[in-house]
């Protein structure tokens, strides 16, 4: 054939690492109940032998695979001067987990020690391992060393970390669904799709005189069509993904003395912000994080905007623009007592493009009742359809409207706990977009009667944009900047 399907392949950095044994501390470093130190590698179990006496007796090799053994860690030092044993010095109880390659995380020998929690402690045994032979593990070596070796693909590994910083439990749901392999059963399906189109036009090509391609591409349009459907649903979920696992970017805005940081202490339950009397009194951005019903809101409580002499507070003023820009939801807080001003409706205006919430604040001070705002209607001044609220940020009362207005806006008034897959990965979406762009070159080519040979250029285009969301393909530097960002003991 004249174009070969290249065979599945990890990043060969992977040679690198054959003859290491790594070890490292796989819990917070804090004083705790327990703390674990991992071995992974060909020297695991030597390594142990030489550091772990068994109650039982036993060698590493004699345990059972996925046993858990009770004894002691010893550090084997000349000048200890110990009577029963003077080259020997007892340095905590432990229990220890053998796991024999390839039945563990990394597909390696692995020995995981729990010991004491203390700091000193934990530091030594680490330090013991690494005297008999291990080196320290780099950030995220042992989930690259599970990819390298075959055990997940890359968009598992790159849901490792998703779990360890979810911020809601949906954000975890999500992430456990994709180390799964929710992201790559969809991936792989739509890979096999691709790939079979491209054979067949391959081998009509090599083979004319026993494969014909006359009617080929009417007949496969509507397929490829279908895959187009799919990437696009696939980039469309990202949208939601991002808020999902990044939370809902939120600003505060509004003039002077309207209750901003009333309202940020309000959501937190707690004084975060600095309150009084006197406009002005916030003059730089202030960031806090709120979870709630499984939405995360990473509000920014701004400097109140108005024309101002003052250098400092035109700073802040300045800065809370700017964070408008970039915010996926602003609540605009108005005084209830003072009402919507011009200054109001021209901010409103700047911001028409913004998901917005007119919340009005401080309803527990109001005297009349029917001077509140009429509900479901435009704020004058403004092209876009705004939520009101009122609320009373003193007093908590509203405080459960806004809420619930939030997730109407973001989630149609519920989580989505659908089995859809969810891209939440920046890097998918761009890979999921450039795949998307060749499938479709693939059906516009079909539809101006493109020759099938230029067909095959875009499908494989495609095929191996999505390749290389699981890793099919993928260079040394991508998998450094991955798993670069993992913590050391995972």
């Amino acid at each position: 054939m004249r174009w070969v399907m290249k065979k599945k392949e990890r990043v060969m950095m992977s040679d690198k690492f054959n003859d290491d044994t790594i070890a490292a501390i796989c819990t917070g470093l804090t004083g705790s109940g327990i703390n674990i130190i991992r071995i992974s590698g060909e020297n695991a179990f030597a390594i142990a032998d030489d550091i772990f006496v068994g109650k039982s007796g036993k060698k590493i090799s004699e345990m059972s695979n996925f046993s858990v053994n009770y004894g002691f860690i010893v550090d084997k030092n000349d000048s200890v001067d110990n009577v029963d044993n003077p080259a020997v010095e007892t340095v905590d109880e432990v229990l220890l987990l053998k796991m024999q390659a390839p039945h563990s995380y990394t597909k390696e020998d692995v020995i995981e020690i729990d010991c004491h929690g203390g700091i000193m402690v934990t530091k030594k045994i680490l330090g013991i391992v690494l005297k008999c032979g291990a080196r320290l593990a780099e950030p995220g070596e042992f989930t690259k060393r599970a990819f390298l070796n075959g055990r997940i693909d890359l968009s598992q590994a790159e849901a490792v970390i998703d779990i360890i910083n979810a911020k809601s439990n949906l954000a975890l749901k999500n992430s456990v669904k994709q180390l799964k392999g929710s992201v790559k059963d969809k991936i792989i399906e739509i890979r096999e799709k691709l790939i079979s189109k491209t054979a067949y036009i391959e081998a009509a090509l090599d083979d004319p005189e026993h494969i014909s391609l006359e009617g080929f591409t009417d007949e496969a349009l509507g397929d490829f069509e279908d895959i187009a459907k799919s990437l696009k649903k696939l980039v469309d979920s990202s949208d939601e993904g991002r808020l999902i696992n990044e939370g809902i970017n939120t600003c505060i805005l509004g003039l002077p003395n309207a209750g901003k940081s009333s309202l940020l202490n309000a959501l937190l339950d707690e004084e975060r912000a600095i309150v009084t009397d006197i406009a002005g009194t916030t003059r730089d951005v202030l960031k806090e994080t709120v979870v709630f019903e499984d939405v995360v809101l990473n509000i920014i409580d701004t400097a109140g905007i108005r024309d101002t002499g003052d250098v400092i507070e035109k700073i802040g003023v300045d800065r809370a623009k700017k964070e408008a820009e970039n915010a996926d939801l602003i609540l605009y807080i108005v005084d209830l007592n003072e009402g919507l001003n011009e200054k109001d409706k021209e901010i409103l205006e700047e911001i028409k493009d913004k998901k917005t919430i007119v919340v009005y604040n401080k309803s527990d001070l109001l005297q009349n009742k029917q001077d509140l705002p009429e509900e479901g209607k435009d704020e004058p001044g403004t092209g876009n359809e705004i939520a009101h609220i009122t609320l009373s940020s003193k007093t908590g009362e509203g405080i459960e409207d806004l809420k619930n207005t939030i997730k109407t806006l973001f989630y149609n008034g519920s989580i989505n706990n659908s089995e859809d897959v969810i891209i939440t990965n920046e890097r998918h979406r761009e890979l999921l977009i450039k795949a998307l762009k060749s499938v479709q070159n693939v059906i516009n080519g079909i539809k101006d009667n493109v020759s099938e040979d230029f067909l095959t250029i875009d499908l494989m285009d495609a095929y191996e944009s999505l390749g290389s969301i699981i890793g099919e393909s993928v260079e040394d530097d991508l998998a450094d900047r991955i798993f670069k960002d993992f913590c050391m003991g995972k």
